[in-house]
């Protein structure tokens, strides 16, 4: 039987090395090539054409979200297995609508990984048990998380991830180039999501950031 064609991608040197022992510890697998960031994996990945891509959310270059998004088009034989630290679940909507079939926490790899790779390749979806457990709890249980006014007025997904971004130190540029949208488009949103939280300085939206855990990520990687 043929082996399962594997791209990994990944800019932290010693996860990637963790991830290459699990991947190439099983005889069905073989890792065809690697990437240090977003930018570097797409390439390689048109090039090599694998069965399975096994990238990080929180890359330079391209995100995660961006890589699997631009994969969907341009690779839509290769399946993406995404593999991070965030075990939100409203992480996980927007990357299977971009056309990921897999969602492990980097905690679970030394256990799943394997398991994952297999599932994605033969056809299926595989989501890391405690991210499948919170989207039991319904269709509507991310977007009850997502933030609101005082009047109830929640903010969309565009408003939302503008707003992170910022909280998170990135400039409206930055901001434009990840989500793929203008700088006016980003300057829009932020005005948006500002003026519906009440939000009126650079530092309140971080500190608000802070309060509803945005920079909880940034501490973990």
């Amino acid at each position: 039987m043929d082996r399962i064609r594997v791209v990994l991608a990944d800019d932290h040197p010693i996860v990637l090395a963790g991830i290459r022992a699990l991947l190439t510890a099983d005889p069905e697998v073989e890792l065809v090539g690697e990437a240090t960031n977003g930018g570097e994996a797409l390439p390689l990945i048109r090039t090599l054409a694998p069965q399975v891509a096994v990238v990080d959310v929180s890359m330079p270059g391209l995100s995660g979200l961006e890589l699997t998004e631009r994969l969907a088009g341009a690779c839509p034989e290769t399946r993406v297995l995404v593999l991070t630290v965030h075990e939100d679940a409203a992480y996980v909507q927007p990357l299977l609508k971009a056309g990921a079939r897999g969602y492990l926490l980097k905690r679970s790899a030394a256990e799943d990984l394997l398991r994952a790779v297999h599932a994605v390749a033969a056809g299926g979806i595989y989501l890391d048990p405690s991210i499948a457990g919170h989207m039991m709890a319904g269709p509507s249980a991310g977007a009850a998380r997502a933030p609101a006014a005082a009047g109830g007025e929640v903010l969309s997904p565009r408003e939302t991830e503008t707003l992170r971004l910022i909280a998170q130190g990135f400039s409206n540029k930055e901001i434009a180039r990840r989500i793929d949208v203008s700088v006016k488009s980003v300057e829009t949103y932020k005005a948006r999501a500002a003026e519906k939280l009440g939000l009126r300085t650079r530092a309140e939206i971080i500190r608000y950031g802070a309060a509803h855990g945005w920079l909880d990520a940034l501490t973990l990687r």
